[in-house]
């Protein structure tokens, strides 16, 4: 398995469409969600991925300040291709996540609106729940924020 974390720009043909395929195999039709996944923040953002066996395996985009969240960056369209479920790939995607933007923006807490039956798993990772459960797409999310990278 090969990691990537490149810009729009950077992104092959090739590489968008395989994480477009498997954003939609995942979001679309896995969780049957009807909603508009080019949302125009994918130009503006960071693209984390493995590649095992030709396949994206593991995706996240990550979110500059600003844009979806005020004051705050954040991650959006986390996922685990299904036949590498159960792998740790999640756990491991999200730490070099949060990583990467620790990084890149580290005067900045980052937010998620994770599905409320992951809310252990982000929780295990940092995040602080901050919201009541809110219905995105059907789906139960609760907005989620890590500030442990942030000097007092």
């Amino acid at each position: 398995m090969e990691w990537f974390n490149k810009s729009f720009e950077e992104l092959s043909s090739l590489e968008l469409y395989k994480i477009l395929q498997v954003r939609q195999e995942v979001f679309v039709l896995e969780q049957t969600c009807i909603y508009r996944d080019c949302d125009d923040k994918d130009q503006f953002a960071k693209h984390l991925f493995a590649v095992k066996d030709d396949k994206c395996v593991a995706y996240a985009r990550l979110i500059p300040p600003d844009y979806s969240y005020p004051g705050s960056s954040s991650i959006g369209r986390v996922l685990v291709h299904p036949e590498f479920r159960k792998l740790d790939y999640g756990k491991l995607l999200m730490e070099q996540a949060i990583q990467s933007l620790v990084e890149d923006y580290p005067d900045f807490p980052i937010r998620i609106s994770g599905q409320q039956y992951l809310e252990k798993f982000y929780n295990e990772l940092g995040f602080k729940t901050e919201s009541d459960m809110y219905l995105e797409d059907d789906i139960p999310h609760l907005e989620m924020a890590y500030y442990q990278h942030i000097q007092a």
